[in-house]
């Protein structure tokens, strides 16, 4: 595996492979890996004759400085993780690489509603910052197919918008939620939290498994206030927002349902200062 830390590398290692016609998979990242990552570099390796896997923890995408400050960094475990998988390059950029003189300058896209609901009401500036930096990275590594996973389902979708919207030559592949044997969705977040936290955060899978398990026979206002109920009970968490969307708009659904709408819920909780985000496709 080769590791660069500048975009002029990275070309030099990836302009030939585009002039012999070979793919590029890609799979950006934040690092603290896990076997969710994985999971995407192996799809990624198994699509494409190159796969490119990036680390860089971004700071337009933390609206709270506290939380940047905590973001796990275990960068040698995650360079072996990537060795290990068979990842080709591992592209660990700094700061001032991908913003140049501290210009940080952030995309001023309109996404509708996409970006205002859900995460992007908890988390002003979340989104701006994110498009921002993926938008870099899919200039710098210019892959043929880039690898998201459905946990962070929101991002997901307006990822997908914006390549549409540019009309950008690659492929958008989203990836399944990978659960721990507990069922709580893989998180580089999880590392962060106590034993006791790490216990009570399998209310969120399991409430969502829940409302999945009733869908179709109670009205969605008896849902949310059986997941209400649900977390009002566990003292260790408290829930930000669970909402059912349309899979597509993310528009909230009311009744009467049609059996051909693509509907998901989606939940965000605190574990102490800890975030966590969950979802699960009702339809």
């Amino acid at each position: 595996m080769k590791i660069v830390a500048t975009k002029d590398e990275l070309e030099s290692l990836l302009g030939p492979q585009r002039a012999k016609g070979n793919s590029i998979g890609f799979v950006p990242t934040m690092g603290a890996l896990h076997k969710g990552h994985i999971s995407l570099v192996n799809l990624s390796i198994a699509e494409n004759d190159i796969t490119v896997c990036s680390i860089f923890v971004n700071p337009t995408q933390f609206n709270d400085p506290a939380d940047l400050k905590r973001y796990p960094r275990p960068v040698d475990s995650d360079r072996q993780m990537l060795e290990n998988a068979g990842c080709d390059i591992l592209f660990i950029p700094s700061i001032e690489e991908m913003y140049l003189d501290n210009d940080y300058t952030l995309l001023n896209e309109d996404f509708g509603i996409l970006d205002k609901v859900m995460e992007g009401q908890s988390r002003p500036g979340h989104f701006a910052g994110m498009i921002t930096i993926v938008n870099k990275l899919f200039n710098a590594v210019k892959p043929h197919k880039a690898y998201f996973g459905n946990k962070d389902f929101q991002q997901l979708t307006i990822v997908k918008y914006f390549v549409k919207k540019h009309n950008l030559p690659l492929t958008i592949r989203e990836c399944p939620i990978s659960r721990d044997d507990d069922g709580l969705a893989m998180s580089s977040r999880n590392r962060l939290l106590s034993p006791e936290e790490r216990k009570a955060a399998t209310l969120i899978p399991n409430t969502l498994f829940s409302v999945k398990k009733t869908w179709g026979t109670a009205k969605i206002s008896d849902l949310k206030k059986f997941v209400l109920d649900e977390f009002a009970k566990e003292p260790i968490l408290k829930l930000d927002y669970f909402e059912v969307v349309n899979f597509d708009t993310l528009i909230s659904v009311t009744e009467p349902i049609l059996p051909e709408m693509p509907i998901i819920a989606c939940i965000a909780t605190f574990a102490g200062k800890i975030r966590l985000i969950d979802n699960i496709r009702l339809q």
